[in-house]
């Protein structure tokens, strides 16, 4: 079982960045693909970004796709989403999580099986 923790929330004005977090722990972190998700009040989760098992894929949603950057550091069990150029209309709960399938060859938006416990981001315009 994979545990998943969040950090790197925070409020921050239109226009500024932000770089979110997601420390992994539980299993071998390198062979899952791994994503990004968010949930604004009101509104359904939606996926923002996705990463493969090797780093060599990624898959952003049009909303976020030339502002926000998907990454991950496989020696240290760490994802990361650097969001520039940010968006009152970024504001939401952002949640990592973890590709179900080892070695997927594909970069995925639906096989998540794991999920953290989520972090606020909020951009003030």
């Amino acid at each position: 079982q994979v545990q998943l923790v969040e950090s790197g929330g925070s409020l921050v004005q239109a226009g500024g960045s932000l770089r979110l977090s997601c420390a992994a722990s539980g299993r071998t972190f390198s062979i899952y693909g791994m994503g990004w998700f968010r949930q604004a009040p009101g509104k359904e989760r939606e996926f923002v970004a996705a990463i493969s098992w090797s780093g060599g894929r990624t898959h952003y949603a049009d909303s976020v796709k030339g502002r926000f950057t998907i990454f991950r550091d496989n020696a240290k069990n760490t994802v990361y989403l650097q969001m520039n150029s940010l968006k009152p209309e970024d504001t939401a709960v952002y949640y990592c999580a973890a590709d179900s399938l080892p070695y997927r060859t594909t970069v995925t938006k639906t096989g998540f099986g794991s999920w953290g416990q989520g972090i606020q981001v909020t951009v003030s315009s």
